[in-house]
């Protein structure tokens, strides 16, 4: 991958930056903020722990966002010293990014823009696989986590999405969890899936170094780098005249941002309340 462009040179656009400078495959990490200063010393302070943690990315600072339209990827992000991009300030953003290229594909990493990729779906009319939320894979590797320490396992042996709208209508998709092969719901009886369900609620909103890593995630699977499916923020079908709003669904990712939105395995009452989720 050539370039990506972040917005935001704040902790969570700082810990993108970093953490996707330290898997050495993109070419070019521009970051962008008002505060130009921040994210100049940002970058360099990023390039320069590249000798010791052997990574070669070029990293720049710029307080210009049309310096943004060659990018591959925009990762929009947390202004410095502020909050995530959101609101009408953050629309009017992804409208100029929309503007400078038709095909760049944008990454909403904050645990707070769900809105606005809705808003970017339905006002501005962006097709809906080229803005996504990448915030709810870092709550799937929390309940991955969570899940592994119940049955005194690893993380790595646990496959469960989350889905709907965190926090209070998120839905852990026990039906189909599996770990180390074996059905999640063979392995934990009902209390102990309700109780790990209120801490896994309980864990929105992700810091922002594990939204960090799942913006990278995202990143990764677009390269071309894994397969993985990933749990995205995913605008309504505007085009199909359903009235639905973003949620959290299981996507697969490739150059042009969403391929493939992906049915869940759901049980009828983790079915009942995803459409509760994502009734407007």
């Amino acid at each position: 991958m050539h370039e990506v462009a972040i917005i935001g040179a704040g902790e969570l656009g700082g810990a993108c930056a970093h953490i996707l400078a330290r898997q050495n495959f993109v070419a070019s990490i521009r970051l962008v903020d008002d505060r130009g200063s921040i994210a100049i010393g940002k970058a360099l302070d990023i390039t320069q722990a590249g000798p010791i943690e052997a990574f070669a990315t070029r990293l720049t600072g710029t307080n210009d966002v049309a310096s943004a339209a060659g990018a591959s990827v925009v990762i929009v992000a947390d202004r410095a010293g502020g909050t995530e991009w959101e609101g009408e300030d953050a629309l009017r953003l992804v409208t100029r990014l929309t503007q400078m290229s038709a095909s760049t594909v944008i990454v909403c990493a904050g645990a707070a823009q769900r809105e606005l990729v809705d808003r970017a779906t339905r006002e501005i009319r962006i097709n809906r696989t080229r803005v996504f939320g990448s915030a709810p894979e870092a709550l799937v590797a929390a309940a991955r986590a969570l899940i592994a320490l119940a049955v005194d396992g690893s993380p790595r042996d646990v496959a469960v999405s989350v889905v709907g709208v965190p926090p209070a209508h998120a839905v852990v998709t026990w039906q189909g969890a599996t770990i180390a092969g074996f059905a999640a719901a063979g392995l934990l009886d009902e209390p102990t899936r309700r109780r790990l369900d209120a801490h896994i609620h309980a864990m929105w909103p992700p810091a922002p170094y594990a939204l960090a890593a799942a913006a990278v995630a995202a990143i990764d699977v677009i390269a071309g780098r894994s397969r993985r499916i990933l749990s995205c923020f995913v605008g309504p079908d505007v085009s199909s005249g359903v009235r639905a709003q973003t949620a959290a669904l299981p996507v697969r990712l490739g150059p042009a941002g969403i391929a493939q939105v992906i049915a869940p395995s759901l049980s009828a009452a983790e079915q009942i309340a995803l459409q509760t989720a994502m009734m407007l």
